[in-house]
């Protein structure tokens, strides 16, 4: 059960990232300075690549975050969510802007990418909450 759970936590997050960068996408590719053409889309063709790797990732997060679960304690769905939400805001947010800041990369860039890794983890902890 635990394997499945991961897998169905991994999947939340990131169907939360697909909602979340759908809805920032502009915002998002102004961001990130990637040179776009004139209906505001990337110059170059995408790759599959970054989903590949963001679906490994997903699981990676999911995976220790039901171990961090597991040796805690934490069960419910409630108090899943909140300890997602608190890893996401508390860990990987600041660790995301920190890598941006020394990058110099724009700000905004660390606020939607940061918001991202809250919600996408506060979705992961709900389902693994769930489990």
């Amino acid at each position: 059960m635990g394997f499945l759970a991961v897998i169905l936590a991994a999947l939340a997050g990131f169907a939360v990232g697909a909602v979340w960068y759908m809805s920032l996408s502009g915002p998002w590719l102004r961001a990130t300075g990637l040179p776009l053409n004139d209906e505001g889309k990337p110059v170059s063709p995408g790759s599959a690549m970054p989903f590949v790797v963001s679906g490994l990732c997903m699981l990676l997060v999911a995976g220790m975050m039901r171990h961090i679960f597991a040796m805690s304690g934490l069960s419910g769905a409630g108090t899943g969510l909140v300890a997602g939400l608190g890893i996401g805001a508390f860990m990987i947010a600041p660790w995301t802007a920190m890598n941006y800041a020394y990058a110099q990369r724009r700000a905004m860039l660390a606020v939607i990418d940061g918001g991202y890794a809250i919600l996408g983890c506060g979705a992961i902890g709900l389902v693994l909450g769930l489990f």
